[in-house]
Parts: C-alpha cells; sequence; structure tokens
C-alpha cells in the first residue's frame, strides 16, 4: 500500500469507540505503556492507528482473561522484550490459569471426599480427636494458621485441661471443618467465601454448595482461558511486528 493509500490516523475519541472503551483509559493505558505513544498533530492532538485499536483490544481480552495489573504488565513487556522472552511471558499466562484449575479441582476433591467420609464414618471416639500440632502437620498448614482459622470462626477446637493449663483438641467435626477450609482455601477462596461455605456446612450438615461454587469457579476459569486462547493470535502478532532483539 503506498503511502497516500494507508488508514487514516484516528482520533482519541474514534480509538476508543473502535476498541470498546473510554476516551480517558485509552490516554491512561497510553501513560502506562501498554499502548504505543500516538502521534500527534501538528496542533497537538493525539492520533492513532489501527495498531493501537489491536492493541486495545488485546488488552481488553487479557484483562478478563488474567486481570488489568497482570494484563498490564504484560502487554508493556511484549513490545519491550526480545521475542524468546515475550512469547514465554504469554505461555505463562497459561500457564498459571492452568495451575489455578489445577487448584480448584484439588478443592473439589477434597471436598468430595470429605462428603464420603462424612456418610460412612463412625461415631467418634476419644482417640478421633487431634491435637493443633497433629492437625497442623495433617494438613500440611501452620499450627497459627489454624489458630487464625479459629479467631475467624472456620473451625471450633475444644479446650481441655492439661497438667500446664489448656489446649486445644479438634474432634471429628473440627477436623472436617479444617479439612474443608484448607480445601477451599487451596482453590483460591478468601476468607470471607470460606466462611459463607462453613456456615452453609454447619445448616446443612454437607457440602454440595461448596461443591457447586467450586464447579462455577472452574467454569469461570474455562472461559477465561477461552478468552486468553482467542488473544493469542493477536499476541503473536504484537510480538512479531516488534523489533528484533
Amino acid at each position: 500500500m503506498r503511502a497516500d493509500q494507508a488508514a487514516p490516523l484516528m482520533t482519541t475519541a474514534a480509538v476508543a469507540a473502535a476498541a470498546g472503551c473510554s476516551a480517558q483509559q485509552v490516554r491512561d493505558l497510553e501513560a502506562l505503556g501498554v499502548i504505543a505513544v500516538a502521534a500527534r498533530s501538528p496542533n497537538g492532538y493525539r492520533r492513532f492507528s489501527a495498531d493501537h485499536v489491536r492493541d486495545l483490544r488485546a488488552y481488553r481480552d487479557l484483562a478478563r482473561a488474567v486481570g488489568p495489573v497482570e494484563a498490564r504488565r504484560a502487554m508493556r513487556e511484549i513490545r519491550l522484550q526480545p521475542r524468546h522472552r515475550a512469547s514465554a511471558l504469554v505461555c505463562g499466562l497459561h500457564t498459571r490459569l492452568e495451575a489455578e484449575r489445577e487448584q480448584a479441582l484439588s478443592a473439589r476433591r477434597a471436598l468430595a471426599l470429605i462428603d464420603d467420609e462424612a456418610t460412612t464414618d463412625a461415631e467418634p471416639v476419644e482417640d478421633d480427636s487431634m491435637t493443633i500440632t497433629e492437625l497442623s502437620q495433617a494438613l500440611g498448614v501452620r499450627a497459627s494458621t489454624l489458630r487464625f482459622w479459629e479467631q475467624a470462626g472456620l473451625v471450633a477446637p475444644e479446650r481441655v485441661t492439661t497438667r500446664t493449663g489448656t489446649a486445644r483438641r479438634y474432634t471429628v467435626t473440627a477436623i472436617r471443618e479444617a479439612r474443608v477450609t484448607a480445601a477451599l482455601r487451596a482453590g483460591g477462596y478468601r476468607i470471607p467465601d470460606v466462611q459463607r461455605a462453613i456456615t452453609a456446612i454447619r445448616d446443612l450438615a454437607d457440602t454440595s454448595d461448596s461443591v457447586a461454587a467450586l464447579d462455577a469457579r472452574l467454569d469461570g476459569i474455562a472461559r477465561r482461558m477461552l478468552v486468553l486462547l482467542r488473544a493469542g493470535s493477536v499476541l503473536a502478532e504484537i510480538i512479531d511486528s516488534a523489533p528484533a532483539t
């Protein structure tokens, strides 16, 4: 295409409309280095190209897939880094989503196992209880984490009198709550989300609501993976068009 046939440059408002964002967001993303610096007309107004529209759309998809903070970082880096590093960065985004999916799957398997145990457990006896040290080792968490969960109302150990004072004893119910908490935290759930799940388990005597929540989380991760896959060809174009270094 000859220079006089090149696509006309666009105003800030026009590129914002084409990319599906606000004019202020275009200016902010330019300032942050997410998109390339726009050309300036003789009177000082910004003028954007089709590449800016492409990059803004890629950022929008990335933000949906991995969050705006990580998307901004990735868009800056893939235009600045050597191609091998930029390509590895995009592959790393897929790896992180897969790790998130594996965490959620692990949590779901743990909850399903706990559900199965709830239907087969015999009546608890004294020997079924655990100390805080025993439970922390069994779950692979710190004792301080168990104490924090107790303060948050997620786990309710009993207190027993010893020769040196009092100590926590975790009954079968408290152990199960600690296991559910550990599974949900491993699946990426925040403390308030775990509190709601534990309350539901106590009220309903099962973990079905928590399993359903993890199923919804897995579906959300799958949707984000698809968005990232769709953005992949555009990201490859951006990387390939950058000067080789």
